[in-house]
């Protein structure tokens, strides 16, 4: 599946310190990446109702880390998946009367859409659970080799019982884990299962639903299996992180990382506890009037409507860096009136830099300083507020040093050396606000 376009990255001077971010699994900060080649997988879209805020809010988050990580000196292979099949796109195409596939596509498109204009870097791969799905039936087949699937009525149940770290991903007791899995798409109810938590890995072929041919029967397949199938595949059986909203860390990404230490453990030498990502990073949720923004409540605001309505993608994004990508929070107009007003006070800021330097030398923080503060902030868990307000510090004292002189407006550049220090200032500054928090001035 084709990705989106990409956009340039200015180079930065130096080299940024390395990431950290705080690992869902043991609650720690943790170095984002072992090695020189950093991996993420990012739980991707289920396309119907894309793009709305909240989407955006979270792959803009590992936007933060993809560029820190870039700024860091380290090359980056990013995987994100779409669940082009599933009961809730299936579900939403029935109710509207449509193709499934024709939903899917229009609203994958939309999103690829969404996701330029915001800036988010495209993964390397762009994978649909359906062109995966010579992918997932393999990786089944590993599960069955190590005996941990069973079949009910045709359809094939992984039993959590064949991985003795079951739970330790989102550590949740089991009253909460059998809550959220009855609220998140799971079937603990389900007469004649071996454990109330066994996830589906294949759905059996079901009059009226899409299925495909496999050594399991017809069907198609279980929503954890996909991500757990093509994380392994595009990124090796272990990688860096694995990433999403907090609404996946149970059931989705404990039954992906227990499908994984099951299929791959042990592969090679190699220890379970050794296999899928090596943290987990969760994004909050976003609300709207106190309410998280969901499908299901229909609450959403939609970027494509934001930008048809005339807002600058750039204020969209600057409203959501405004709160830390881990911590639940309102989409309300005033955040959105408040980002374009610091987008404007940026964009004048620059401006005055490179128009005429004598009134502001000697009145404005080194951007070299700036520089500096933003990347120590990205560093620590990626603090997008931290980093605004280091941005924030010098465009407050370049306006308030080009009002206290009396300057008159704008002039050409003299080409004397304080002239030409402080343009490349401004240019400094606009260019870490494009490479590190994707901002284009």
């Amino acid at each position: 599946m084709d990705s989106w376009r990409t956009v340039r990255v200015p180079e930065l001077p130096g080299r940024g310190p390395e990431p950290r971010v705080r690992d869902t699994s043991s609650g720690r900060l943790v170095t984002a990446a072992a090695g020189r080649v950093a991996t993420l997988y990012a739980c991707g879209i289920t396309p119907y109702d894309a793009t709305h805020v909240g989407h955006a809010a979270t792959f803009i988050a590992w936007d933060l880390l993809v560029r820190a990580w870039r700024d860091s000196g380290h090359e980056v292979s990013y995987a994100q998946n779409v669940t082009d099949v599933d009961d809730p796109l299936l579900e939403r195409a029935a109710r509207d009367g449509e193709d499934w596939r024709e939903l899917a596509e229009r609203e994958i498109a939309l999103y690829r859409t969404d996701m330029a204009a915001l800036r988010v870097l495209p993964p390397a791969h762009y994978v649909g659970a359906v062109e995966a799905l010579g992918v997932i039936e393999r990786f089944n087949r590993s599960l069955a080799d190590h005996g941990a699937l069973y079949e009910l009525d045709g359809d094939i149940y992984f039993a959590r019982s064949a991985d003795p770290a079951f739970g330790s991903v989102a550590r949740l007791d089991a009253p909460t884990m059998l809550a959220l899995a009855a609220e998140r798409g799971g079937d603990p109810g389900r007469p004649g299962k071996k454990d109330p938590l066994d996830p589906l890995v294949w759905v059996a072929e079901r009059a009226g639903e899409p299925s495909w041919a496999s050594e399991f029967g017809a069907g198609r397949p279980g929503w954890h299996v996909e991500c757990a199938a093509i994380a392994a595949e595009y990124l090796g059986a272990s990688f860096d992180v694995q990433a999403g909203g907090t609404d996946l860390a149970f059931p989705h990404h404990e039954m992906s990382a227990s499908h994984a230490r099951v299929a791959l453990g042990g592969g090679g030498g190699r220890p379970a506890a050794q296999v899928f990502a090596r943290c987990f990073v969760h994004a909050g949720m976003v609300r709207l009037d106190g309410e998280k923004m969901s499908k299901s409540r229909g609450n959403l605001v939609f970027v494509s409507r934001l930008l048809a309505a005339g807002v600058d993608p750039m204020a969209v994004r600057l409203a959501i860096l405004a709160h830390h990508y881990a911590e639940d929070w309102d989409w309300t107009p005033q955040g959105l009136a408040a980002a374009g007003d610091r987008l404007a006070r940026w964009r004048g800021a620059v401006a005055l830099t490179s128009a005429a330097a004598g009134p502001l030398q000697g009145k404005v923080p080194a951007a070299q300083d700036i520089l500096a503060a933003a990347r120590d902030r990205l560093a620590d868990n990626l603090d997008a507020p931290g980093a605004l307000a280091a941005v924030d510090s010098w465009a407050e004292a370049v306006v308030a040093a080009a009002g206290s002189s009396g300057w008159g407006g704008p002039g050409p550049v003299t080409g004397t050396a304080a002239d030409l220090e402080l343009a490349n200032a401004g240019r400094l500054v606009s260019d870490l606000v494009d490479a590190l928090l994707g901002i284009a001035l």
